[in-house]
């Protein structure tokens, strides 16, 4: 077993509400800067900048998961994590039609923009990725297993879109095997509300939207090699 430093909640310049210059090349070279093993590219509801990360990650040597962070029917935000680019670009693929349509106005949301693995911009996503799916909470585990995914509720201890705030309370239903925290010293506090969590995995994740937030080498968890695969088994 071996020790990895992750980040795994990490928005590029696609998402309308992250800096600009959170280019693939940039996320990844500040990932290496501090020191981390692993991360995830996780924009808003797609994974269109997840490949050009991909390929810098490759050239840096640090694992790149390809990634997005889902807003349900609920608004429940979901990071969902994937075995490999195709399957988590076919998941953006089923995300998109069931996206509500509303056009992206940049002075007002932010840019949504496509990144090539030389930051060099290939296209603009014209819908506002800031929408919710037509996708429930609850459909989640049947679409991850279909697309070779796992599910984590994104920042569970935060008061905006986490899965406790939205719905008041955890499924009786859930299947999801790892939830994120903001912070960890929350962690105790959390599983005292409700046991389901008890017998979760927890990570945490800086949710950067701007490089200087990407989290330093100060979370980690064990696994067997430095691969998507031992990751998300790790995880799950």
């Amino acid at each position: 077993m071996k020790t990895i430093y992750y980040d795994f909640h990490i928005h590029t310049c696609l998402s309308p509400c992250a800096n600009d210059d959170m280019t693939p090349a940039n996320i990844v070279g500040m990932a290496v800067v501090a020191g981390l093993d692993s991360i995830a590219i996780t924009d808003h509801n797609s994974c269109k900048n997840c490949r050009a990360a991909m390929r810098v990650g490759e050239q840096y040597g640090i694992t790149v998961i390809p990634g997005m962070e889902l807003c349900t029917l609920e608004e429940v935000h979901v990071v969902c994590l994937f075995e490999t680019i195709e399957t988590a670009e076919a998941f953006g693929e089923y995300v998109s039609e069931h996206m509500v349509k509303i056009k992206n106005q940049p002075k007002f949301f932010g840019n949504q923009i496509q990144m090539s693995e030389d930051d060099e911009e290939v296209g603009r996503e014209e819908v506002l990725l800031l929408s919710s799916a037509t996708i429930s909470f609850a459909e989640l585990p049947t679409l991850m297993e279909a697309y070779h995914g796992i599910m984590i509720p994104a920042h569970l201890d935060k008061q905006s879109n986490s899965l406790v705030y939205q719905l008041g309370f955890i499924p009786e239903d859930a299947k999801f095997r790892c939830f994120e925290l903001h912070h960890m010293e929350n962690l105790h506090e959390y599983r005292r509300r409700y046991s389901y969590l008890e017998n979760c995995k927890v990570i945490c994740d800086s949710d950067a939207h701007q490089l200087e937030f990407i989290h330093g080498p100060t979370h980690s968890i064990l696994v067997n090699e430095n691969t998507i695969h031992e990751i998300l088994k790790a995880l799950s």
